[in-house]
């Protein structure tokens, strides 16, 4: 059985452009073990008066790895230098495997902007190994209706299954290692055991409610809780009322991380090369 190891309340609120306020739960740059995963940001419910220019993230490049962003709430516009776009709204994923280099923008999308609303969202960065850091970028557009959604154990609820396998249902992300992506809707006083590969990191981002895990160890609401490696089973109940909780899970990469920025390779002179190749427009550039 799963255990909490530590439980982590994230950075002060601050500012990813001026579209989205996003509370940092880790990144990068601490040597923790969170691999395969790079980086996690959550922007809670924020409410945004209408407007008439779209707020959010101007072109700025990625290399090295993938970035996975989740709209609970509102709509986000995309487009990249390799010719990728599309927005999202709730319940969609996108799935950015930036690899050898693109530049994107990310911004509220015009409808949204024109009408206002509440934006949360979750954004998550995931390594990849050595092998797949300069192949060609791709990009998923991950809709709603496609993702599917399968009952928990104990009438407990429900999962729906982004990527990796799930009682049966397996997620339509197709991933470079082996990683979980399951958003879960826990009703109150249910417990549920879930099964879990043994060895992946697990990590658990509570978005509404309380959540119990493994009978002991209560993990509120904007809480991130880092789960041991070890284990096949993750017992959850909500607390009080009902609760949604991202579970993370991923194959962990046993590899050199060296990060700048938005580049994140395995050695510094990649981390340079990469600079230059930036500089020099060879990650391509949006008109």
């Amino acid at each position: 059985m799963k255990r909490v190891q530590q439980l982590r309340h994230g950075q002060a609120m601050h500012w990813v452009g001026d579209g989205f306020p996003v509370r940092t739960f880790f990144s990068y740059a601490e040597p923790l073990p969170f691999s395969p995963f790079l980086l996690l940001d959550y922007a809670a419910p924020n409410t945004f008066a209408k407007g008439t220019k779209p707020r959010g993230v101007g072109p700025h490049p990625h290399r090295g790895f993938a970035t996975v962003t989740l709209a609970l709430q509102g709509e986000i516009a995309h487009r990249d230098s390799a010719g990728h776009g599309g927005t999202i709204g709730p319940g969609d994923v996108q799935w950015m495997t930036a690899a050898r280099g693109v530049v994107h923008e990310e911004l509220h999308s015009d409808r949204f902007t024109s009408d206002g609303g509440v934006l949360e969202m979750v954004q998550l960065w995931v390594n990849l190994p050595a092998r797949a850091k300069m192949t060609p970028p791709s990009y998923q557009d991950l809709r709603a209706d496609a993702i599917p959604t399968v009952a928990l154990p104990g009438e407990a609820g429900s999962a729906r299954v982004v990527a990796g396998t799930l009682l049966g249902a397996t997620g339509p992300a197709r991933t470079v290692t082996p990683v979980e992506l399951w958003d879960v809707t826990l009703r109150a006083g249910r417990p549920t055991v879930l099964p879990f590969r043994q060895g992946h990191t697990t990590l658990l981002l509570v978005t509404r409610g309380e959540v119990v895990v493994a009978g002991e160890d209560v993990v509120p609401a904007n809480a991130l809780a880092v789960l041991d490696r070890f284990g096949t089973k993750l017992v959850l109940q909500a607390k009080g009322g009902d609760a949604r909780v991202l579970v993370l899970g991923g194959e962990p990469i046993d590899e050199p991380v060296v990060g700048h920025g938005p580049f994140v390779m395995n050695t510094w002179p990649e981390i340079r090369q990469a600079v230059d190749d930036f500089q020099s427009g060879r990650m391509g550039r949006l008109e």
